[in-house]
């Protein structure tokens, strides 16, 4: 079998509309990013929110149980059983407390009897502010932080249940004289939003009151946060949104283009790069136009291409010519008639064999000149392949495989292409597999059209009854000049040239090729090659 070097295969497809292009989703990801986080943040508040009370409420029931068992302690007495009230103000008096912190003690009527805001006569003294209607910026953004925040609780606040519950501070008394401690959430006095705890004060297993703890301050901090993170918010979202526009229509249009441009001269429907006002852009775009308009001149010499090419023909070439003048020199050195036939036999296989490079060397030269100068014209395959398949029909000779046509219907099947090239792919699958055919084989010719992940296409397979292809060898084949004969297959008919011309020839029409086995309960049973090449238009 024969393979040549991978090529780049362009697969036209429909101009993508502008929004949905790739380019232009990761620009506006990125972008985006930002603002997402943002506003995750915002979510992500609420949550920090309730890792904050938790916090709170633990270090609230372990601060209201210590302060408790010191009442107990050093604010009752024993006969009879009671708070000592003066006690109790002079051990708040010397407790250290926050300014968000007040600590309020009941006795067993719910009567207050100590309050460490009046205890310690913390009374905020300032000067009013001036009566003035506020501006409408004002009542605007207030408004917005109001709803944003209802928002930003609903969302985090759904489907799971509340921290604390919320109550009145009376509820709270009631419940912990009990003898059971109340933790809430609520509002006091002034308005503010606070965590409070309710301890029953217990001696002599009776309640003699109960010690209240609120805070204040966890609310504050979040509601800063969140005021802090709102302006961040709007200015996020504006430069996302200007900065993904501009650089949507200053970076994937023109990239759309290139793209469209560069099709076009690959499946040589243009021979050169037209970009107009992008080829004048001082940027990496205009850089990237120029590039590709020189790319395209550069193709047209083929100078690296060629370079390699010659050096695997040499190689090729040389081969079969060092077994000749080997062959040559053991004839010279020798006697023997027999050693000297078969040196002759040596001799006249190479000459075979170089023969054929030669002539495959020379149809690849001609095949790609053609590519390059003819246009795609409607190509009949069914005509095309009756035609070849009748020559491979009437001149087969004894112990030769047979060549069948096996059309799947009676539709025309037409392509886009050049029926020279086009007949080379035919014929050249057909050789392969006849020469892989055990004496009497069979090779079947099947061409159908069907509906693939690349939308309808015209399907050429050919099957032959030989030995099959080893798994790993199902895409070296197709590498220029790696050749694997069969055991006792005809010396000097296999170039290495053959499936490479097949590749090529197939991505230049916008088709691609392939080699799998035929398996019939999971044994080998042939070798199966596909071809794929689009319909021609029906307008055209």
């Amino acid at each position: 079998m024969t393979r040549t070097a991978k090529a780049i295969r362009v697969v036209p497809r429909k101009p993508r509309s502008l929004f949905w292009s790739p380019i232009a989703r990761l620009i506006l990801a990125s972008n985006l990013a930002g603002l997402i986080i943002l506003i995750a943040g915002a979510l992500v508040l609420n949550e920090v929110r309730a890792s904050l009370v938790n916090a709170r409420k633990a270090s609230l029931e372990e601060m209201g149980q210590l302060i408790s068992s010191f009442m107990t302690d050093n604010a009752t007495t024993d006969v009879p059983v009671e708070l000592d009230i003066d006690e109790v103000i002079r051990q708040l008096t010397s407790m250290p407390l926050t300014k968000a912190t007040r600590i309020i003690v009941h006795d067993p009527r719910r009567e207050i009897v100590a309050d460490t805001r009046l205890i310690k006569d913390v009374i905020n003294a300032s000067n009013l502010p001036e009566i003035r209607e506020p501006s409408w910026f004002e009542r605007t953004w207030l408004e917005t932080v109001r709803a944003i925040n209802r928002t930003v609780e609903t969302v985090s606040a759904t489907g799971r249940q509340p921290i604390a519950e919320a109550l009145s501070l009376d509820e709270e008394v009631t419940r912990a004289l009990k003898g059971e401690p109340v933790f809430s959430e609520r509002f006091n006095d002034e308005a503010k939003r606070v965590l409070s705890i309710t301890m029953p004060i217990e001696k002599v297993l009776r309640v003699v009151g109960t010690l209240t703890i609120e805070t204040s301050d966890v609310a504050e901090i979040i509601a800063a946060e969140r005021a802090a993170l709102v302006p961040l918010i709007v200015v996020a979202m504006l430069v996302a949104l200007i900065t993904a526009t501009l650089l949507t229509l200053g970076i994937a249009r023109p990239l759309r283009k290139l793209a469209l441009s560069s099709e076009r001269v690959a499946t040589g429907a243009a021979q050169r790069l037209n970009l107009g006002k992008l080829h004048d852009r001082k940027d990496e775009i205009g850089d990237l136009a120029r590039a590709m308009e020189a790319m395209t001149v550069s193709l047209y010499d083929r100078i690296q291409e060629n370079e390699r090419f010659a050096a695997d023909v040499a190689h090729e070439l040389k081969n079969p010519l060092t077994s000749i003048r080997s062959a040559v020199e053991t004839m010279q050195a020798i006697s023997d008639p027999e050693k000297k036939a078969k040196m002759a036999n040596v001799i006249a296989r190479d000459v075979i064999r170089l023969d054929r490079l030669i002539s495959d060397i020379s149809n690849l030269s001609r095949l790609e000149a053609e590519i390059v100068r003819e246009k795609l014209v409607r190509v009949d395959l069914n005509r095309l392949l009756e035609d070849i398949v009748s020559i491979y029909r009437d001149t087969v000779r004894e112990g030769e495989a047979t060549v069948v046509l096996a059309l799947a219907d009676k539709a025309t099947h037409d392509v886009m292409g050049r029926e020279g090239p086009l007949g080379q792919v035919i014929r050249n699958l057909v050789e392969n597999a006849r020469s892989f055919s055990p004496a009497g084989g069979e090779v079947t010719v099947t061409l159908a059209s069907i509906s693939s992940a690349r939308g309808p296409v015209v399907r050429l397979t050919v099957e032959d009854q030989g030995p099959g292809i080893p798994p790993d060898k199902l895409e070296k084949i197709f590498q220029r000049f790696y050749t694997d004969r069969p055991v006792g297959a005809k010396f000097g008919n296999n170039s290495g040239l053959g499936l490479s011309i097949v590749r090529q020839i197939a991505e230049t029409h916008r088709g691609q090729v392939w080699a799998e086995n035929r398996m019939v309960d999971g044994k080998i049973t042939g070798a199966r090659f596909v071809v794929e090449l689009p319909p021609a238009p029906l307008d055209i």
